[in-house]
């Protein structure tokens, strides 16, 4: 390399260089105006319809390859199992590299493996498939919540909810779409095809706009013993305690989702239609909770949006419980889906700023990930385990303690750090008292 092309490269803004309006610059497109806050969005969008197409298609799917009920349930724990496994990896991976190379690789391959579940003809070939997909789902899962913390910390505000907003309306879209496609006698393989197809599109568009967010990102640069545990560690007893406060939030979540029809069916006389709007009151409101969450973040500390969303979220579910009319319990599943729909956002957010500075980080939200993934998994089947020896409904009365301990005691930052204020320290006087005005709340 020449003189001249060391000065040159040495002129050139990184993404991790500040400039004076507090965003950075980099040469990548999703850096302009947005600093990658909606590319991050975005990511959470295609990787939910993703993994939204391949569930709303699993009846296709055991139609097709003749599978019983227990095999399609073994081929369901192969896929959490890989993506699981994936995700311990994630974390070292993406703070060497940054989660932008992680990304668009598999934004890329995730449509291709889900495109091949429609069309292999044989069960192991839908096995390794499966594995294979769930191996790059948890990839994904891990990275795209790394990469949201960064730019949130990046850019100075709060995104985490309007992330995991488009997570939840993805899956509606996904929802939606397959009942038309079926409806117009679209067949299994050509809508995974089709599916594939848009989805590989908007993942290579994608790939062009996410910043980056390597470990250059971040300053002061770590120490040799520090690189080697954001490698090698990640268990420690911050990340155990977020981690079980992540596996606690999802549980009572898969009990909304995955029990509340069946609590207003069979405990509360609601027809079969009925009690599946129960559904879609918790998830609807949930989504409405997370488009308005960040903004809700900027107005109110970490720990009291995430304490009221908990115990507003325990009282709607007791609303729902000991209302005897199904309408009202509908209504009380709602107010749950709101209360809850801040919760995992900012508890994302709390492993995020636990090891902002460190290559830690990247560790730190992986395990977490790994916690809240493992209770999406084995939540629903727990209240089932538990509701063959206490009832459904004192099953589900159970998780109210749990929500109001986890809202009260859950390790969530006690202050507001000043890039959730929206200036920066060192040029600001103003900025500490914002930041000590808003931790008083």
């Amino acid at each position: 390399m020449t003189a001249e092309e060391q000065a040159a490269a040495h002129a050139t803004p990184t993404a991790g260089d500040p400039v004076r309006d507090g965003s950075t610059t980099s040469e990548d497109p999703g850096n302009s105006g947005n600093s990658g806050r909606w590319p991050a969005t975005a990511v959470f969008f295609l990787n939910g319809l993703t993994l939204s197409t391949y569930v709303v298609r699993l009846a296709s799917l055991k139609s097709k390859h003749h599978l019983s009920d227990g095999q399609l349930g073994l081929i369901g724990m192969v896929f959490a199992v890989a993506a699981i496994g994936c995700m311990q990896g994630v974390g070292p991976v993406t703070a060497r590299l940054g989660t932008r190379p992680v990304l668009r690789t598999s934004l890329v391959v995730m449509p291709v493996l889900l495109a091949l579940v429609g069309l292999v003809g044989g069960v192991v070939e839908l096995v390794v498939v499966v594995m294979a997909l769930g191996a790059m789902h948890g990839t994904t899962d891990a990275a795209m919540n790394t990469h949201a913390v960064t730019v949130q910390q990046r850019i100075g505000r709060p995104i985490l909810n309007g992330c995991h907003a488009a997570w939840s309306i993805s899956a509606v879209v996904a929802s939606l779409t397959t009942a038309a496609l079926e409806r117009a006698g679209v067949s299994f393989a050509m809508h995974l095809a089709v599916a594939a197809a848009v989805l590989m599109a908007g993942g290579l568009l994608l790939g062009r706009l996410l910043v980056e967010t390597g470990t250059r990102d971040r300053a002061p640069t770590p120490s040799p013993a520090q690189r080697h545990r954001g490698q090698r560690g990640g268990w420690s007893r911050q990340a155990v305690a977020l981690g079980l406060t992540g596996t606690a939030l999802m549980v009572c979540e898969g009990a909304a989702l995955g029990w509340s029809a069946i609590f207003l069916h069979d405990s509360r006389g609601a027809s079969l239609g009925l009690a599946a709007t129960a559904v879609t009151a918790y998830t609807g409101a949930q989504a409405v909770g997370r488009v308005i969450g960040d903004r809700l973040t900027l107005h109110f500390s970490a720990p009291a949006l995430f304490r009221t969303g908990g115990l507003v979220a325990a009282c709607g579910l007791a609303m729902a419980l000991l209302s005897p009319n199904p309408v009202a319990a509908i209504g009380g599943f709602a107010v749950a889906g709101a209360g809850a729909s801040v919760l995992i956002p900012l508890a994302y957010s709390a492993a995020g700023q636990a090891k902002a500075d460190s290559p830690e980080a990247a560790a730190l939200i992986s395990r977490f990930t790994t916690f809240t993934y493992a209770g999406t998994l084995f939540g629903p089947a727990m209240i089932g385990w538990a509701a063959e020896f206490a009832g459904l409904t004192w099953t589900l009365a159970a998780l109210i303690p749990v929500l109001c301990g986890v809202a009260l005691l859950s390790p969530l930052p006690s202050a507001v750090p000043h890039r959730f204020t929206g200036c920066d320290p060192a040029r600001s006087r103003s900025c500490s008292k914002r930041s000590s005005t808003r931790s008083r709340r």
